[in-house]
């Protein structure tokens, strides 16, 4: 069943994908910035939902309302495709620090070029850490979130890895909130797997953790902190503890 719900899943998932390359992105170029976000999200709207429809997933979003009006980066735990579609849709307009090779993949890559992501060049780790500085605390400055995923990479459930201080850093600069969000979205959609499985995915947003006059590494301490307990949580698979080194972030 799960095989076939799958299936089911990803002939609808490539489907808006061709739907969005013949309508949606002919016409974002033309639309004003913000218009676009909304605009293109109607892409992540629909494979959210029809997610849960084929897949056989049910919901739970909790904090909502801590979302802030203004400006904030958004700081989330990474475990599959999932998350990168839903956090569009929680706080808009947010752009995303991605992996400069998603901006060269058809269609979806096209997309993604037009509302304004900061890529990262893996291969180039100094000048990519300035560029994500620069760049992160210039779309703050443009009434833009930003979001960020401080493991830096998909970490499958149950498994760490030691945050990245960058956000938290953007977000001092900038004296902007932290939005820290957790979630267990690679239980129902495996980063490194095709095949979906039902259940309960949990979503919970935190209290927006203020940055103005705090180091960074105090400020990354405590989200770090404060997603691990609620992945703790939510999560069916169990979350170590530590793994490696305590996490050392200069301020």
């Amino acid at each position: 069943m799960k095989v076939l719900r799958s299936l089911v899943f990803y002939a609808g998932y490539f489907l808006a994908l061709l739907i969005s390359g013949l309508v949606l992105l002919p016409v974002a170029p033309f639309l004003q910035l913000f218009s676009r976000f909304r605009l293109l999200n109607l892409y992540n709207r629909f494979i959210v939902g029809w997610f849960a429809v084929s897949c056989g997933v049910r919901y739970h979003v909790s904090g909502r309302d801590n979302v802030p009006e203004g400006p904030c980066v958004v700081l989330a735990n990474h475990q599959s495709e999932w998350e990168t579609l839903f956090l569009q849709l929680l706080k808009v307009p947010v752009c995303t620090v991605l992996k400069r090779e998603l901006l060269n993949m058809p269609v979806f890559g096209w997309g993604l070029r037009l509302i304004k992501p900061i890529p990262l060049d893996r291969s180039r780790p100094s000048r990519a850490m300035r560029m994500v500085l620069e760049q992160g605390t210039q779309r703050l400055a443009e009434g833009l979130s930003v979001l960020i995923f401080p493991e830096g990479t998909r970490v499958a459930p149950g498994q760490r890895r030691r945050y990245n201080k960058s956000g938290v850093v953007i977000a001092c600069r900038a004296g902007v909130p932290v939005l820290p969000v957790a979630h267990n979205a690679g239980e129902h959609w495996p980063g490194r797997h095709w095949v979906k499985k039902p259940g309960h995915l949990h979503v919970v947003v935190g209290e927006p953790i203020e940055t103005q006059g705090r180091l960074a590494s105090e400020v990354l301490a405590e989200v770090e902190h404060w997603i691990e307990a609620q992945l703790r949580e939510i999560s069916a698979v169990p979350r170590p503890e530590v793994e490696g080194e305590p996490t050392k972030v200069p301020a």
